[in-house]
C-alpha cells in the first residue's frame, strides 16, 4: 500500500461537537471513519497569549484524492478561527481494511 491513504487529526473544544463534527464529515462521506478521544490537554499560543484547554481529537481515516475537499469541509464546519488540520500518511496498512475506506470515500467532487 502507498500513502494514497491519510489520517487527518483536528481538535474541537467539547465532546459534543467533536461528535457532531466526525458525524457530519463521515456523513458527507469524506472520510470512511471518523473517531474521537479525549479529554486532552492542550497548551498554545493564541493572540500573543499561552492557553491551556481540554479539546477532543478527530481522526479522520480518508484517501488523498479526497483530501481537498475534506479541508474544505473542515474550514466551513470547524468552530475554530484557525482548526489544526494535520495530515499524517498511512505507509502500510491491511490491504482489506484500507480497500474498505476506499469503498467509503465519495469519489464526486460536491
Amino acid at each position: 500500500m502507498t500513502s494514497e491513504f491519510i489520517l487527518v487529526h483536528t481538535t474541537l473544544n467539547s465532546r459534543e461537537a467533536a461528535e457532531k463534527f466526525s458525524k457530519e464529515i463521515t456523513s458527507a462521506k469524506l472520510s470512511a471513519c471518523s473517531q474521537v478521544e479525549g479529554p486532552i490537554t492542550s497548551f498554545y499560543w493564541w493572540q500573543g497569549k499561552l492557553e491551556e484547554e481540554q479539546e477532543w481529537r478527530c481522526t479522520l481515516k480518508t484517501t488523498q484524492e479526497a483530501y481537498q475537499r475534506l479541508e474544505q469541509k473542515i474550514k466551513e464546519v470547524h468552530p475554530y478561527d484557525t482548526p489544526e488540520i494535520i495530515v499524517i500518511p498511512i505507509l502500510r496498512g491491511s490491504k482489506d481494511y484500507l480497500n474498505w475506506v476506499e469503498a467509503n470515500i465519495d469519489r464526486v467532487s460536491h
